[in-house]
């Protein structure tokens, strides 16, 4: 889709594997590292950005992009902020089943001593298999996507308390209002659940299989992989009378792959029903299917001006790393307030964001619980409708 204001070009980061990155003082040296390191701030700051700039989930992954640099343009071109800038370093995480990619991200940004803080990654179980290199070089990282309950919980997947915060409400919260829907709106009683096999697709269709289990609801669960490109095999398991599909996948493509084939199969009178990962108008377009989504404030100004350079396109799911940039560069400003900055004094200053719902690009107010989870804030149900629109239902 051709934009209609110059983004900010900015190379992504190169992925080499830092075999000492994390040392508190260099041996050689004697010079501090990243992890605890004083910077001057100078006239530019530095901060990552973790994404998915290839692979499946690449066009999910340019909305992230593309809001986060939204947010650092205005910033830029805020007069009051004309003698300081805010850099992006990018970094490739692929989003998929190898989190190698997202931990040689982390491992790198975590080297960089220029950069303060990082948004991203977008997958929870990127999440989770780059918590070392960010720890131990001390960033702070604030996801605009990744939704697993127990990311927070600071023991099941590890403890991230002080480092990690998100954007976006929990599964604990996008779980019952699926359900709920499922069962008080498409009156669903016989439901098919299929995961990908991924620590959040899992963990998404545990919750909302319990609660349809605990309304009476006949649930049948099936998983596949994230590579599978041939669902036949698949779809034959799946009874006629199967009234609503439930796919909590992070890849939208294999979406309406696997509805194409469904209605090839003559089982497309079934509904499909996808997560927030589902939330991708360009990509997932099966018409009568559902998906959840993030909270968004369609009326904010920034969101009204970014769809209508955006063809019509609000590009929904990227909004909430607009927000984690927010929340980012917030507190890098008040940790370079005189003058230098640690990567410690960023992580103290991000759990005192407090963003107005009224300003708020989510419609709610931005601030943290000391787990690093959104204090307020739920999930929205959207119907695709005949021409690939997504209008909001629930």
């Amino acid at each position: 889709m051709k934009l209609k204001f110059t983004l900010l070009a900015v190379p992504l980061v190169a992925l080499t594997v830092v075999t000492a990155a994390f040392a508190r003082t260099d041996a050689t040296t004697g010079t501090a590292s990243p992890t605890a390191a004083s910077i001057a701030c100078g006239s530019t700051r530095t901060v990552g950005i973790a994404y998915p700039a290839t692979g499946d989930a690449a066009s999910l992954g340019a909305q992230q992009l593309r809001w986060a640099q939204t947010y650092i343009k205005s910033w830029n071109a805020a007069r009051v902020n004309k003698n300081r800038k805010i850099k992006i370093v990018q970094g490739d995480t692929r989003l998929g089943d190898d989190t190698s990619f997202a931990v040689k991200v982390a491992q790198s940004f975590a080297s960089n001593s220029k950069i303060l803080g990082v948004v991203g990654p977008a997958g929870s179980q990127e999440v989770i298999a780059s918590t070392a290199p960010y720890k131990a070089g001390g960033l702070g990282w604030v996801s605009g996507s990744a939704t697993k309950i127990t990311l927070t919980d600071g023991h099941t997947d590890g403890n991230r308390r002080g480092f990690f915060w998100r954007t976006v409400p929990d599964d604990g919260i996008q779980g019952p209002s699926v359900a709920t829907y499922i069962t008080a709106k498409l009156k669903a009683t016989r439901v098919f659940i299929i995961d990908d096999q991924e620590a959040y697709s899992q963990g998404l269709a545990d919750g909302v299989q319990d609660i349809l289990k605990r309304r009476n609801v006949d649930v049948t669960r099936d998983s596949v992989s994230q590579d599978t490109s041939d669902f036949s095999s698949l779809i034959a398991k799946i009874p006629s009378n199967i009234q609503v599909i439930y796919i909590p996948w992070q890849k939208a493509p294999k979406g309406q792959a696997f509805g194409d084939q469904l209605k090839a199969k003559g089982k497309g009178g079934i509904t499909l029903f996808g997560s927030d990962g589902m939330f991708d108008p360009s990509s997932f377009k099966i018409a009568g299917s559902y998906v959840s989504n993030f909270p968004i404030a369609p009326g904010n100004p920034v969101v009204k001006a970014y769809t209508k350079a955006h063809g019509g396109d609000g590009e929904y799911f990227g909004t909430p790393s607009y927000v984690a940039m927010q929340v980012l560069v917030g507190a890098v400003t008040k940790a370079c307030a005189d003058g230098r900055a640690t990567r410690a004094e960023v992580r103290k200053f991000i759990p005192k964001t407090n963003i107005p719902a009224a300003t708020s690009l989510l419609g709610i107010k931005i601030d943290f619980q000391a787990n690093g989870n959104l204090r307020h804030g739920g999930f929205g149900i959207y119907k695709i409708q005949s021409n690939g629109s997504y209008s909001r239902v629930g």
